[in-house]
């Protein structure tokens, strides 16, 4: 049941940017009704963006649904800066649009990096989180970007590996996210487009249970590639600018008593399952949702399907 378990497509009932320090303004959007239960959409990445499809997890008649570009993401500005761009910088943006639009709280679905910054800002704002529809669990710790980057899954796509790891010299390979960040991020490097575009390609190509190659050539176009590739090495650089290792798995204890439904690939390459284990058992009474016959996004037919009943099942309690 793949697209079909989608909404029908909706059109935002406002839109804006909002200013959230000197140099950013982050676009945002808001379908559904107005006056429903607020759910904020966080997108993945870091790097990424929003898009008409995001929009129709949810349930229109019921959701106030709130979605927004990231700092140098997307429509928000300026278009692929690091200045200033952290987790933190993110989770502090969060709750500027939360206050700009006068919700007291909201239900977080977010997926791959949009899980780590939703549980991120859960930890911080405990009080202002309802519940977590997360899929794709990512901690962005050193295990996890060895893994995706560096010896894990390029043993089961191994000829796409051979063409990311072609774009970096053999002598800097020991780490392959260090050599990309300072190929997409050193001034006036000859080489960023076509770094820009073997990262994302990557990403791309290990994604869907089923590779497809419309996903993958969409990244051959550099005005999405770049800011993309960009934003997303330099936060896998600094491990997503967390304080530890594992900062997220050893603290989400505050979040025992908070609605959380995990939605898991089982054969996602880009996040394993691991990851999502871990955080089941370190809050049991989240319920996992473990998806066999499904790799890593959302859009994966039957990882939509699970998404969707999980925000109708979150109806129920909000």
């Amino acid at each position: 049941m793949g697209r079909s378990a989608l909404y029908p497509r909706i059109e935002p009932f406002a839109t804006g940017l909002l200013a959230v320090s000197n140099l950013h303004s982050i676009y945002f959007e808001q379908c559904g009704n107005p006056s429903g239960h607020p759910v904020l959409f966080l997108h993945g990445g870091p790097g990424s963006c929003i898009a008409p499809v995001h929009r129709r997890f949810f349930d229109p008649a019921h959701y106030r649904l709130v979605l927004f570009d990231q700092r140098g993401c997307g429509q928000s500005r300026p278009l692929g800066s690091i200045m200033a761009n952290t987790t933190q910088d993110l989770v502090g943006d969060i709750e500027k649009l939360r206050i700009s639009l006068g919700i007291e709280r909201w239900t977080l679905f977010g997926g791959s990096w949009g899980s780590a910054l939703a549980l991120y800002y859960a930890i911080h704002h405990r009080d202002r989180v309802c519940g977590l529809i997360l899929r794709g669990v990512f901690f962005v710790s050193a295990r996890e970007l060895h893994w995706f980057y560096q010896d894990g899954a390029g043993r089961i796509f191994p000829e796409e590996f051979e063409r990311f790891k072609a774009v970096v010299p053999a002598g800097e390979r020991e780490s392959m996210i260090a050599a990309y960040n300072r190929l997409l991020n050193s001034p006036n490097s000859p080489h960023i487009e076509t770094a820009a575009m073997a990262w994302c390609r990557w990403e791309a190509a290990a994604s869907f249970l089923v590779p497809r190659k419309r996903h993958v050539a969409k990244f051959s176009n550099p005005a999405i590639s770049v800011p993309y590739a960009k934003i997303e090495s330099h936060y896998f650089a600094n491990l997503g600018f967390f304080s530890g290792d594992n900062e997220i798995l050893n603290r989400v204890q505050i979040l025992r008593r908070v609605p959380i439904c995990i939605v898991q690939g089982r054969y996602d390459l880009v996040c394993p399952m691991e990851s999502a284990w871990l955080l089941h058992q370190a809050l049991p009474e989240s319920e996992l949702v473990i998806v066999d016959e499904a790799g890593h996004s959302a859009l994966d037919n039957p990882i939509t399907k699970r998404l969707v009943a999980a925000a109708n099942d979150f109806k129920l309690t909000s």
